[in-house]
């Protein structure tokens, strides 16, 4: 009755073999997503791994100083060595994939640059070399506690002499030889005036407090879901610039 056949063999009624097969399919869909989720939940945690975004080629693979803060979201690839006490922040892309890039103890490559080169060629950032947002270093040497502002390019064999400055969304030629002390803005870059005392003294002051930051992201910075209102409890804004207070006071 209600359309099921009278069984006279072993077999299985007609819509019971249906039903198997069908539910055998959905199994499959089951299984086939659950493994997908399973791959694609390794692949998000690797992700975040804070040594995910490190990459060997051709035999090279970088060197990063204990002390230095590579931010998960940077990409270092092949031949590149972070000295002590460096930061790169997210989204930074260090490509040691045709030539070299050597970063000095106290330097900081912030969120969002890149660092390139030409075939055989070193990219160095001398000591506490400072780069800004945006900023792009392609092929070129940058001197001690140089300043690169926000969004600025500087081009293949470049040189920009200790302690220089360049200003934000400045374009440097190719080959262009700045010399030390030199404020340069514009595109092309031009020097306008030497580099003062209190500049210079201005700009050690702001790289120190990158160079303070490893630090704080080793002993603060953690991954986290965001609140959905404010708490009571939130810590006053002072408590994220009590650094910068030091650096200044001293």
């Amino acid at each position: 009755m209600y359309g099921v056949r009278q069984n006279t063999s072993n077999s299985l009624p007609y819509f019971s073999k249906a039903k198997i097969h069908r539910q055998c399919h959905i199994i499959n869909i089951i299984r086939a997503a659950y493994l997908f989720n399973i791959q694609f939940l390794k692949f998000y945690f690797c992700f975040l791994n804070l040594n995910s975004m490190f990459y060997s080629f051709k035999g090279f693979i970088p060197v990063v100083h204990p002390s230095a803060f590579v931010h998960p979201l940077a990409a270092v690839t092949g031949n590149v060595v972070i000295g002590k006490d460096v930061y790169i922040g997210p989204g930074a892309a260090l490509r040691g994939d045709w030539g070299g890039i050597v970063i000095e103890d106290g330097c900081n490559v912030q969120e969002s640059c890149t660092i390139h080169m030409f075939p055989g060629v070193t990219v160095l950032l001398k000591e506490a070399a400072h780069i800004g947002h945006g900023a792009i270093i392609h092929g070129a040497t940058i001197g001690r506690n140089v300043m690169v502002g926000m969004n600025a390019v500087i081009m293949d064999e470049v040189e920009i002499g200790d302690e220089s400055i360049i200003g934000a969304m400045s374009f440097i030629n190719a080959n262009t030889k700045i010399p030390p002390r030199s404020l340069v803005v514009g595109n092309p870059g031009k020097i306008i005036k030497p580099v003062t005392d209190e500049m210079i003294a201005w700009k050690t002051k702001g790289t120190r407090l990158y160079q303070a930051l490893p630090k704080d992201c080793y002993d603060s910075l953690r991954e986290c879901q965001p609140l959905s209102e404010m708490p009571a409890n939130r810590p006053s804004q002072e408590l994220l610039y009590e650094t910068w207070n030091k650096i200044k006071g001293e």
